[in-house]
């Protein structure tokens, strides 16, 4: 398995931020998370690293913990799917 780089990390806006404001009780705080996000150099990488390690808590690149979770769902629905064999028409 390949390492996962992280060199990422250091260029996030979240970087200016208390790390509290990405695990917020609310969805007001959800909501001011994804604002910071929003505009974020790394948020694919961020978001990619969230769903690769399984990460459950807080906003990572602009997604809830529900939202991860959705998007892992469709990512596993759509790796299971049979890949249709193209029937030539007679």
């Amino acid at each position: 398995m390949e390492p996962i780089q992280l060199t990422w990390m250091s260029r996030g806006s979240c970087r200016n931020y208390p790390a509290a404001a990405f695990f917020p009780s609310d969805g007001v705080g959800i909501d001011a998370a994804r604002k910071i996000c929003a505009e974020c150099p790394v948020k694919t990488p961020c978001l990619e690293y969230a769903l690769a390690e399984r990460i459950e808590h807080g906003v990572w690149g602009g997604c809830s913990e529900r939202e991860r979770r959705r998007i892992l769902k469709r990512r596993r629905e759509s790796a299971a799917a049979p890949e249709r064999e193209t029937v030539p028409a007679r």
